[in-house]
């Protein structure tokens, strides 16, 4: 497919009424519903007692929602001494996905969090999922020097 055109494509702020579009879209990339996980998301957007930078971000092609981003801007947390942002998810609805939706999401994220001061964007990326990491290595992530650590409870 073409990519679509940057006029093409209106990047804006996620609001309450992209909860049922994120979720789908959500649930058509990754096989699972986390309406919850959306709910909460889109409360922290509005909730404007939270003096915070928004950064979560919806892509519309003719008044639809094609794709989204959410992250987060952190001062200071997880022991790290500088402003950062983390990429927590980012999905294009399939039927326009290779069309530059995921780019163009990118960059206004990229645009957004340089305004905060933030130098660097962290995400996590399944090992096995290389379209994903082909698409953050084509934006120009490259392997951190930190190490995801777990622990599984019983």
């Amino acid at each position: 497919m073409a990519k679509l055109a940057a006029e093409d494509v209106e990047i804006r702020v996620m609001r309450d009424s992209d909860l049922e579009p994120v979720t789908e879209i959500d649930h058509k990339v990754f096989g699972k519903r986390r309406p919850e996980y959306y709910e909460r998301k889109i409360a922290e957007v509005l909730d404007e007692e939270i003096d915070r930078l928004v950064t979560s971000l919806v892509a519309e092609v003719g008044n639809q929602v094609a794709g989204f981003i959410v992250g987060s801007v952190y001062l200071g947390e997880f022991g790290i001494p500088e402003t950062i942002a983390s990429i927590d998810t980012i999905g294009v609805d399939p039927d326009y996905q290779r069309q530059g939706i995921a780019g163009y999401l990118m960059e206004e994220f990229k645009t957004t969090v340089k305004k905060a001061g933030v130098n660097k964007v962290h995400t996590l990326v399944n090992w096995t999922d290389t379209d994903l990491l082909g698409f953050f290595a084509s934006m120009g992530f490259v392997a951190a020097n930190t190490l995801n650590l777990k622990l599984e409870l019983d």
